[in-house]
């Protein structure tokens, strides 16, 4: 009979708690490693737009032309940025368009005189600058109101909120532009700092506080978490409500500040500013990863998805493409962004 040698006592433990160990080391860097692939998966799509374009147009890839890119994204990107949050949160807004249109025109209207379309306050320049977050957070806020508090559709009330600000926004102007404004109100739009737009500077910045944020603060984490199971993180004893609505009302001072940058590149603010933005804001969050049913995505797969767009703009207005091919082309986006979702994920976007 033939001796089997014997396995000193405890190691058949010893070795469950080591590869315990090594699951307990890997698993997280799976999911980091696995969470940058996904976060970069624009970027080889970016790449390949830049040699298209540097091949099929010699300006494409000049310093002006991509400076010209970037700053006529940031405002797209402030957008994107408070579109991305709102939606890892579990929520919509339809009306951040209107946003941009309409608190950059009350800012305007405060402080220009009656002569130039103004109210007639002719408030100091500070107090005109003030008032535009500011405005766009109180109307994020009523949002807040009534999706969180009232429990009433996201979709439905921004969308009703979206006509209802184009509306008074369209009031208010009567049909005029409103550009006799001190150059303050055009700084952000027009400046530059180190041959970059002062709005790049803006919008990398937001992203990245608003990236470290959502990665390592506890209430950043706690937006994927409500995003992806509210009742759950309820119980965990987030503040799901407080959260939710102070997202909202973030969100609106973003916009109100991107319609600062958009009036500041135009160099005036009219009743039609930002209008059918929200649908190019969609496309670059969805193609940059972030989910409509909340809970994920990453604020770097949406800044790529900003820039695909912006260089896909700006490649066909190069090619004097119709701007009406343009919005189809983004609405094709989006579909093909849903499609493939759907098909790697197995998810259904409800």
């Amino acid at each position: 009979m033939n001796d089997v040698p014997s396995r000193p006592a405890g190691d058949g433990a010893s070795s469950d708690r080591s590869a315990a160990a090594t699951r307990t080391v890997l698993g997280p860097l799976r999911r980091l490693a696995l969470g940058r692939v996904r976060d970069l998966a624009l970027l080889p799509a970016v790449i390949l737009l830049l040699v298209i374009g540097a091949l099929s147009n010699d300006n494409f890839i000049h310093r002006d032309n991509l400076v010209n890119i970037l700053g006529a994204s940031s405002a797209l990107g402030l957008l994107v940025l408070a579109e991305a949050m709102i939606l890892i949160s579990g929520k919509m807004d339809l009306s951040l368009e209107s946003i941009a249109g309409l608190a950059p025109a009350l800012g305007f209207m405060l402080v220009i005189p009656a002569a130039s379309a103004g109210l007639g306050t002719e408030l100091p320049t500070w107090v005109g600058l003030l008032v535009i977050p500011l405005a766009g957070a109180a109307i994020g806020g009523v949002n807040g109101l009534l999706i969180v508090k009232l429990r009433l559709n996201a979709f439905i009330v921004t969308l009703a909120m979206n006509i209802v600000l184009r509306g008074i926004l369209v009031g208010m102007v009567s049909g005029k532009t409103l550009f006799d404004a001190p150059n303050a109100f055009f700084t952000l739009g027009s400046s530059d700092w180190l041959g970059v737009p002062v709005s790049v500077w803006l919008t990398g910045l937001c992203f990245a506080v608003a990236g470290w944020f959502l990665r390592y603060h506890r209430l950043g984490r706690a937006l994927y978490a409500i995003g992806g199971n509210a009742p759950a993180a309820r119980a965990a004893g987030i503040r799901v409500e407080r959260v939710a609505w102070s997202v909202l009302v973030i969100g609106g001072a973003l916009s109100a500040v991107a319609g600062l940058v958009i009036a500041g590149r135009v160099g005036a603010v009219n009743a039609n500013q930002a209008q059918g933005t929200i649908f190019t804001v969609f496309a670059a969050a969805v193609i940059g990863g972030i989910s409509l049913n909340g809970g994920k995505g990453s604020l770097l797969g949406a800044l790529l998805g900003v820039l695909l767009l912006g260089m896909l703009e700006n490649l066909l207005t190069l090619a004097q493409v119709s701007s009406f091919w343009i919005q189809a082309i983004y609405g094709g986006i989006i579909l093909v962004a849903l499609l493939v979702t759907r098909l790697t994920t197995g998810e259904a976007q409800d």
